[in-house]
């Protein structure tokens, strides 16, 4: 007996784009999300912009054509520097460690249990350079290889490397690692010019080591700044071609210039726009080389999670941001990864962070085998596009630094901070807005919660671009409840004066519970409120000053006006509506989606009296 031929959804009448359209269009017309008067095609409604203007649409067909990407391992490297990717040992696993107390004991546990290599930030606000020999003693320094981030002690601390590796009579040969130096990156941190001539000096003294690279080129402090991923792109892209400048006129040629380079990149939770970001990534840099006449080669790089969304609040869902990161970084071919443990927002690590930040690698490599396949985002039309916009969008802001002088210019002169700076306000704003929302932090907050005490981390350099991290406007307003809590045993509320019944209510009372609690303010509710008697009698009971009234458009046309106008009389110095409309009941403000939440609760703080 033969099974019948089976055609997958056979019973189905073919689909296509135009019904598909359609489709849209009956939904989106019946939930009246299209505007009078919208002569363009409905789905538009659907699309979203990137930072960097890229247009994200919701549906991507064979018709949203991109640049031919090559092949695995051949230029311009876009679908991965290895012809078999990451195949046969997964991407490397890196551990970034910077507390002097505990460093020597965690890298072996590290190491012991999935770690790869080693990330030591050495100097001012890390390990002193003279106990790198103490904390690397156990250390199989040919298994696993070190970078260094020593900022402007890089000479230093690559020479006490190197040293260790020529007291274990490591042949040259064989030394593997990167010496860190990065003095444009120091200079975005901190304002002070770089000194490219000693880099250049360093690579040329460092040339018996074939494997060994030299210098990091780190996009993350313009990630931090609030930058978009194309201007991090361009600008470590404008970085790397200062490098190589400075290197091949000290007399190295270009080809063991472009070996000594590896990038720094963030990963974060768009898992999208980061996979599309590194394939994007190799593919600028392989045009550079290209341009330069060095042998094709694919870009070495080193994925971060973004320190920009680690939150200090709530810091349990980092756990998730990380995850998501690490996963979108790896499938974009990255070839190291740092997961930066759940507690980094709050100070230095602690063991069980570090064990779940590697952990979170060991279940994407070996459980979830996302190492197994070459690219897999290879040929998805979404994917594709994204990459595509995202280099135009970063080879245009490079080619704007190169046309201004180059980098060290560039962040001289302000333009790089200029425009980050513009981002950033852009961002703000859809933070403010929550248009970028934040889980555990500007929604779903958790007033209750214990946050883990850590050792404070060391300062981070400071003089030259901000850095930013997407919660600290909350945060701080976190921080003001938390100092009224501790002056007067009790958090700022505001009362929820909730008409009707529950079902009229309910979404209302939610959304301004969910915003006000994003600023730590307590917000007790009325209970079942049908009267302005009703109303006046519970605000006096809550100890509330301000009360926001919640409740349904009907409730509002009956008892909005005189429950405001009782509200007042019982003492309230604002009462607030849920919702846009119904000026006339004598509202003092309405709070409502896409309201400026940091803005309302700012206010709100100072109206209740709470210090900032």
């Amino acid at each position: 007996m033969t099974a019948p031929d089976l055609v997958l959804a056979g019973e189905f009448p073919a689909a296509d784009h135009v019904r598909w359209q359609h489709l849209v269009e009956r939904v989106l017309r019946r939930t009246d999300a299209v505007p009078e008067g919208y002569d363009r095609p409905v789905e538009d409604l659907l699309a979203t912009k990137t930072y960097d203007g890229v247009l994200v649409k919701p549906l991507y067909t064979a018709a949203d054509a991109a640049p031919a990407t090559g092949y695995p391992g051949l230029a311009p490297f876009t679908r991965g520097s290895q012809p078999d990717g990451h195949i046969a040992a997964g991407w490397d696993v890196r551990q970034r460690h910077a507390d002097p107390a505990t460093t020597a004991t965690a890298v072996l546990a590290d190491l012991e249990h999935g770690v790869s290599s080693l990330w030591l930030v050495v100097g001012d606000g890390g390990i002193p350079v003279a106990d790198l020999g103490t904390v690397l003693a156990d250390v199989y320094l040919d298994l696993a290889p070190v970078t260094l981030d020593a900022g402007p002690d890089y000479r230093a601390a690559a020479t006490e490397l190197l040293t260790l590796f020529a007291d274990r009579g490591t042949a040259a040969s064989a030394v593997v690692g990167n010496l860190g130096a990065d003095p444009l990156g120091h200079q975005a941190r901190t304002g002070e010019p770089a000194d490219l001539p000693a880099v250049a000096a360093l690579v040329a003294e460092t040339a018996q080591y074939p494997k060994l690279r030299s210098i990091v080129v780190d996009g993350l402090p313009y990630h931090q700044a609030g930058g978009s991923d194309a201007q991090e792109l361009g600008a470590a892209l404008a970085a790397a071609v200062a490098y190589l400048r400075a290197i091949t006129a000290a007399g190295t040629d270009v080809d063991t210039a472009v070996a000594r380079l590896e990038f720094r990149i963030a990963a974060t939770a768009d898992q999208f726009l980061t996979t599309a970001k590194f394939r994007a990534a190799r593919r600028l840099w392989s045009r550079v080389v290209e341009v330069v006449g060095a042998k094709p080669v694919g870009q070495r790089q080193h994925a971060v999670t973004s320190p920009a969304m680690l939150t200090a609040r709530d810091p349990w869902v980092n756990m998730l941001r990380t995850t998501l990161a690490a996963f979108g970084a790896g499938v974009g071919g990255a070839d190291a990864v740092t997961v930066l443990p759940f507690d980094s927002a709050i100070g230095l690590p602690d063991a069980f962070a570090r064990r779940i930040a590697r952990n979170t690698q060991a279940v994407l490599l070996e459980e979830s085998r996302l190492a197994g396949v070459i690219d897999p985002a290879g040929g998805s039309w979404y994917v594709e596009s994204l990459t595509d916009e995202l280099a135009k969008a970063a080879w245009a802001w490079f080619t704007e630094i190169e046309r201004a002088g180059g980098l060290p210019g560039a962040l001289s002169s302000g333009l790089v901070a200029d425009r980050l700076a513009a981002t950033w306000a852009e961002r703000a704003r859809n933070l403010a807005t929550r248009a970028d929302a934040i889980t555990g932090v500007s929604e779903f907050p958790n007033l209750a919660e214990r946050a883990p005490v850590r050792t404070p981390a060391p300062p981070a350099p400071t003089g030259g671009l901000p850095v930013h991290r997407y919660a600290e406007a909350y945060e701080d307003l976190r921080d003001r409840s938390d100092r009224a809590l501790a002056a007067t045993g009790a958090r700022p509320r505001v009362f929820l004066a909730t008409l009707g019944p529950v079902a009229a209510h309910t979404a209302r009372a939610t959304f301004a519970a969910n915003l006000f609690q994003a600023g730590g303010i307590e917000t007790p509710t009325g209970g079942v409120i049908t009267s302005p008697e009703d109303a006046a009698t519970r605000f006096t009971e809550s100890g509330a000053t301000v009360a926001v009234v919640c409740g349904s458009e009907k409730s509002y046309a009956e008892l909005a006006a005189p429950v405001v106008e009782a509200l007042k009389a019982a003492g309230a110095t604002k009462v607030l509506l849920a919702g846009k409309g119904h000026r006339e009941s004598g509202v003092d403000g309405h709070v409502f989606t896409g309201c400026d939440a940091v803005a309302v609760l700012r206010d709100t703080l100072t109206t209740l009296g709470v210090p900032a």
